[in-house]
């Protein structure tokens, strides 16, 4: 079976989707024949006009439910289409994981983008954190469409950095105009320093800058206050603490692994000072090369006044 790339398309009802996609396919530099399938998971005002195809390469399949989206059923349309590439208008009411979960063994996800009404995207964001969150946490890119200078760009931005720190971001104006944003995220710690501080609050934004920018830590000496935890072998632990990127419902540990030499005696979730350098090496833990501490110092500490880390 060839390798099928698919192009995914997030945002909320009328947020322009249907739009990019179907000037992007009338595009020669993207569409040069090849068999495409517009995988439409919902239906607003904008529609395709397939006869604008002049080469009928470009095919609709509509999913209307959420749960229609299996791996069989994206295996019929690949058969029935043998398809080079899929173009996924993605339903802003879906979860991203449930066509994760959903794609054949063959299929890749290529490039998300995102588009935003910036109109409602701070009611969006309030009334529907979970699901924004889910989609800005994917985008390769986050196009802020229908923008206007009285909104405030600026918190526009943090919304975003909020949850991911690699996703490019645009504003679109109504006369077309497109600005990229060009601000500057400095980390809130000092990466050069002998000894990297992390404090309680910056937590969170360290531990998402070291999982997508994992090897820029080997070597450097950190100090963290985390708690410890025994592996299922019960003979190695790790340290992290619990973080909230969204909502209480998507808690999870981030921690890193570590090796210590005569470690003290604790308590699953005993709080801790240490200190020690970051190695990039293979770790049980994770099955895999990543970021192991070798700690040089751990001492007994009281818990933080908010043990959850949070990106706010």
């Amino acid at each position: 079976m060839k390798d099928v790339p698919v192009y995914l398309f997030l945002g909320f009802l009328e947020s322009g989707k249907t739009k990019f996609i179907g000037e992007t396919l009338l595009d020669p530099r993207f569409n040069q024949g090849e068999k495409t399938v517009i995988l439409m998971c919902e239906e607003g005002l904008e529609e395709y006009d397939l006869s604008a195809f002049k080469d009928g390469n470009v095919y609709i399949e509509s999913v209307d439910s959420e749960n229609d989206l299996t791996v069989e059923r994206l295996a019929a349309i690949e058969k029935k289409y043998s398809p080079d590439r899929i173009m996924a208008e993605y339903n802003g009411m879906f979860l991203v994981q449930t066509l994760i979960d959903a794609l054949p063994e063959n299929w890749s996800i290529a490039q998300v983008f995102m588009f935003v009404n910036s109109e409602t995207f701070l009611s969006y964001n309030s009334n529907m954190r979970q699901l924004t969150f889910d989609k800005l946490s994917m985008a390769d890119l986050i196009a802020f469409n229908r923008f206007d200078d009285k909104y405030d760009r600026d918190l526009f931005h943090k919304t975003v950095r909020a949850v991911s720190r690699r996703a490019e971001i645009i504003f679109e104006y109504k006369d077309g105009t497109v600005v990229p944003d060009d601000t500057v995220d400095p980390l809130p710690f000092d990466i050069d320093a002998p000894v990297v501080e992390i404090s309680d609050r910056d937590y969170a934004i360290w531990y998402q800058d070291l999982c997508e920018d994992t090897k820029k830590y080997d070597k450097k000496t950190l100090s963290l206050h985390v708690k410890a935890l025994k592996t299922r072998s019960g003979d190695s632990f790790v340290i992290g603490r619990d973080l909230m990127t969204c909502c209480v419902e998507d808690i999870r540990l981030a921690a890193i692994a570590c090796r210590v030499q005569d470690a003290p005696q604790f308590k699953d979730g005993e709080w801790f000072n240490v200190t020690g350098k970051i190695e990039i090496r293979f770790s049980m833990a994770y099955g895999k090369k990543g970021p192991v501490m070798n700690i040089e110092k751990m001492e007994k500490a009281d818990p933080p006044e908010q043990p959850v880390a949070t990106f706010y």
